[in-house]
């Protein structure tokens, strides 16, 4: 779609909660905000989709054009994306399926919007097929007490550990393409939750805690400063994520063990520095 039509389109369904006029009138459409795989800027754009169960589906037809559309390039490289589908607007983790699983998907949309199975024929490109997987809402409620939000961080911490094993069990299979599909599944569901759940801390759990404990200031730094390390990890992650259709899964293991040793190296220090001060019945006792 030309530009400055894509822009009324979005400013239309902003403005009528997802219910569109003219010629898209009953047409159920979502849209999707993603970062520029270059230029780090937001793009949205409005898609059709398909549900699959608790996930949706959407392609990326371009009309049958012989070129991916941006959109999809840009998940490639940034995963983390902002649905908004009628009134609701959520975060979601877009995973291009590949093989197998991606002819079932597309075959699963033909089913319900058979227009596609026509933008397919135009071109000789194979249409990429991506998923969109819903993230948990953040809860910015504070919590009646401080215990209560150690038993949350704990709660983070032991997910996202069960998708580093998860991962960890893919590599070791290296295996179909199955496999590739599920590795990239897991793989960026975790990098999008512990960018987020980082975010969180830096944002908000850490400059409340130094400024309850002063004494422990060096701790934060030290935590943040990890958080910094760990984000260039996942970066160099997720460009060979980007290509692990060409490089195989075995080609992240050395990246991954490496970000897995750093990782578990920070939960455990945090839980032991962090988790003691949420649950202290008095704070201003350890500064």
């Amino acid at each position: 779609m030309p530009l400055d039509f894509n822009t009324s389109l979005i400013e239309e369904f902003r403005t009528n909660a997802g219910r569109l006029g003219g010629p898209f009138e009953g047409w159920v459409l979502l849209l999707l905000t993603t970062t520029g795989a270059r230029s780090g800027k937001e793009h949205t754009t409005p898609l059709g989709f398909v549900e699959d169960g608790d996930r949706l589906l959407v392609v990326g037809s371009a009309g049958g054009s012989d070129r991916h559309p941006d959109w999809y390039r840009n998940v490639l490289v940034h995963p983390a994306v902002t649905v908004e589908l009628g009134a609701d607007t959520w975060q979601a983790t877009a995973v291009a399926a590949t093989g197998a699983e991606r002819d079932e998907l597309f075959a699963k949309v033909v089913a319900v919007a058979p227009g596609y199975a026509d933008y397919q024929k135009a071109t000789s490109r194979v249409l990429p097929v991506v998923v969109l997987h819903r993230l948990p809402a953040d809860d910015h409620t504070p919590p009646d007490r401080l215990d209560a939000l150690a038993d949350e961080l704990v709660k983070v911490h032991d997910w996202l550990r069960d998708e580093l094993a998860a991962l960890s069990e893919g590599l070791a299979a290296r295996g179909t393409a199955e496999l590739t599909v599920e590795l990239r599944r897991h793989c960026l569901t975790f990098c999008s939750g512990l960018a987020r759940h980082h975010g969180g801390e830096d944002a908000g759990l850490f400059p409340y805690l130094a400024r309850e404990y002063p004494g422990k200031a060096g701790v934060f730094e030290r935590l943040q400063d990890e958080h910094a390390t760990v984000s260039r990890a996942l970066d160099g992650l997720r460009e060979l994520l980007a290509r692990v259709d060409e490089t195989g899964p075995e080609r992240l293991r050395p990246e991954f063990e490496r970000l897995r040793a750093e990782l578990e190296a920070h939960f455990a220090y945090e839980e032991a520095e962090v988790v003691p001060l949420l649950r202290a019945a008095v704070p201003d006792s350890a500064a």
